[in-house]
Parts: C-alpha cells; structure tokens; sequence
C-alpha cells in the first residue's frame, strides 16, 4: 500500500513537472508574442508619426534691375528772387498778388516818381548851365589865345583862363552825370520782375511809404523744380551728376515723375553721415509744387541681371541669411549671400540658382530634410 502511494506520488510529481515546463514555454512563446507585436506597432507609429509641413513655395527668377538708392526728399524751386525797392517813396501802386504768374521785365510795382521827375528837370537845367558857362570859357580861351600869340597878354593871363576852361569842361561832366543818375532814379520808381516765374510772396501794399532795400515780393520759378534728398554714406561712392531719378508724391497716387542729379554737394551732414543732392525736375504744366514730400529712387547704373525672390522667403540668424528650397518633397536648407533690395524683392548674390523652388510661408517651421506639403 504504501509502496504503491509513493510510486503514485513520484509519478504525478513528475506530471506536475511537466505540465510546468509546458507552462513556461506558452508564457515564454505568448511574451515573444506580445513583444513581436508591440514592436511591430511601434514601428508602424514610427513610420506613421512623420507629418509633411504645408509651405507656400516661388521658383526664383532672373530678372534685369538697374541698381538703386532709395530715400526721400522735398521739391523747391529752381530759382527765387526776393525783389526790393532801389528808392525811398511811397508806393503808388502794386500789380500782383499771390499766385500771379509773371513774365521777365513785367512792371509789377511803381513808386510815386513826382520828386524823382523834379530831381530829373534840376538836373537837366544844371547841365545846360554848366554848357552855357564852358561855351563861354571856349570863346574867352580862343581871344586869349589869339592876344597871347602875339604877345598881347601875359603868361598868367593866359594860364588863368585855360584853368577856367578846365573847371568849366569838368562842371558839365559833373552835370551830364547827375542827370544820367537822376532819369536813371526816376526809371527805377517803376520796378520790373527780373524773370519769368510765379509770385510766392507779397509784403506790400499800395499807399506803404518804402525806403531802399524794402522787400516787396518774392518771384518763383516752377517750370523746372529742384528735388532735394540724402543718401547715406555706403551710398556715396555710387553717385554720378546726371544720374536718373524717378518719384512719387501723394499728391498724384500711382504716377511717377523723373529728373535728374545735377549738383552733389561736397561734404557730408556730421550729425546724420549723409550727403545732400539736387536733381532738376521738369515741370512744364507746373503741376507739381514746391514743398511736396517726395519717395525717390536714386538709379546708380546700367540694368544688369540678378537672380531674385520675396523677402518673405529669407531667414536671419545673426548674421548668417538663409532660406528654404524644395527638392522633390523634402527641404533643403540654403546659406546665401543677399545684395540690394528691389521693392518687395531680394538680390541673391550668392547661394542660389534661377528657377529654383524656394519655400516662401511656413519656413520658420522647417528643418533639412523635412518633408514638404506644397499647398496649391
């Protein structure tokens, strides 16, 4: 009996045995199982997690620029002349107003001339006075001559009256000038425009007692305009005279005037490091102004070609520029060398091709390599 019961116990320790060892074995095949699938979805997570970043993209263009300076500036006029009265009067009448336009040599003002043609009729009565006298002394000066020849009067005589011809040839010179002193005076009552132009001015009125020197009006020209501007100084080296210049005023939206560069002055502003120049703006329908702002582009040579894109598609980091190109579906990461600015595009000097796809919206979100969504 009890031998039977240890041989019934050894054998079902043996199952026991088994069934254990079967035991681990499923655990063992169930955990490489689980494993093989969880690694499987890991890896296709991994394969899954890559998203594309949506992007706007512009193919680069090769386009002929001419090289510019930008900056701003203020119309003037070509000339203006500040016109004063030479003589002491009342003012008897004024011709113009502001705004009048006048022509060169017009009569635009007259001082009451009543002493002046006074001053004239003086004058002209000394100088006939003065002739009579030196008639006079020529007469005396032939007898004298005549008698002294044949000894009739002395030396002295005759000395005295060659004196006197003398004092009387110089009283009407003197005369002769005082008249010419005096019409001249009594021409100047009537003041003339010394040139053709606009009136921008006027300090008088009629009726005003003025003394020499008064200003009266101001005369501007306005069918030739001077358009004054800075550039910096990085700038300077590229200026040239007769160099074309194109600007807008708000005045007229969307239309664009020209000129030229006709004076660059010789030295720099300390406080501002920029240098001043003057183009001459034509303005035959004189409907430009002086005074109006001006947006000015400064054309510092010949057009020449340049690859292009926006400045949107640039990215900064300290002083290393660079921007995003799609390659098939991926992005590549550019350095590039930038030059000038040309409205809402950049020069790209160095770095890039013509027509080449670079990445204008959503840069900012790309590394290289990552994969692109080009939106449509």
């Amino acid at each position: 009996m009890f031998g039977r019961t240890s041989s019934l116990t050894g054998k079902g320790r043996e199952d026991r045995q088994g069934i254990r060892s079967g035991s681990a074995i499923l655990v063992l095949l169930l955990c490489i199982a689980i494993f093989a699938h969880i690694g499987c979805k890991k890896q296709e997570q991994k394969v899954t997690k890559e998203r594309a970043v949506n992007v706007r993209v512009w193919t680069a263009e090769n386009r002929s620029l001419r090289p510019f300076v930008e900056s701003v500036g203020t119309l003037n006029p070509y000339e203006i002349v500040n016109v004063s009265s030479e003589l002491d009067g009342i003012l008897k009448t004024i011709h113009v107003d502001e705004g009048s336009p006048v022509t060169s040599g017009q009569v635009i003002a007259e001082i009451k001339e009543t002493d002046y043609r006074l001053a004239v009729e003086q004058a002209t009565a000394i100088l006939k006075q003065a002739e009579a006298a030196l008639a006079n002394a020529k007469q005396e000066h032939l007898r004298k001559a005549a008698l002294y020849r044949e000894e009739l009067v002395t030396k002295q005589q005759f000395d005295d009256i060659v004196a006197r011809l003398a004092v009387a040839q110089g009283d009407v010179e003197r005369a002769a000038a005082g008249l010419d002193l005096a019409k001249e005076k009594l021409t100047k009552t009537r003041i003339h425009a010394p040139m053709a132009g606009s009136i921008k001015e006027k300090k008088v009125t009629a009726g005003d007692y003025i003394r020499n020197g008064t200003f009266l009006v101001s005369i501007i020209r306005i069918n030739l305009l001077k358009l004054s501007f800075s550039v910096s100084e990085k700038d300077v080296g590229s200026l040239r005279t007769d160099q074309d210049v194109s600007f807008t005023v708000d005045a007229f939206p969307g239309r664009e005037f020209r000129g030229q560069v006709k004076t660059i002055h010789p030295s720099l502003e300390e406080k501002t490091r920029s240098l001043l120049i003057e183009a001459v703006v034509p303005n035959a329908d004189k409907i430009l102004k002086p005074g109006l702002f001006a947006r000015v582009t400064l054309f510092t040579g010949p057009a020449r070609d340049t690859v292009v894109v926006p400045i949107t598609a640039l990215l900064y980091d300290n002083s290393v520029t660079k921007l995003f190109v799609a390659e098939g579906d991926r992005a590549r990461e550019r350095k590039v060398r930038i030059g000038r600015k040309y409205g809402e595009y950049m020069e790209i000097v160095e770095g890039l091709k013509a027509r080449e796809v670079v990445v204008t919206v959503g840069q900012n979100n790309l590394m290289e390599g990552v994969l692109l969504n080009v939106a449509r």
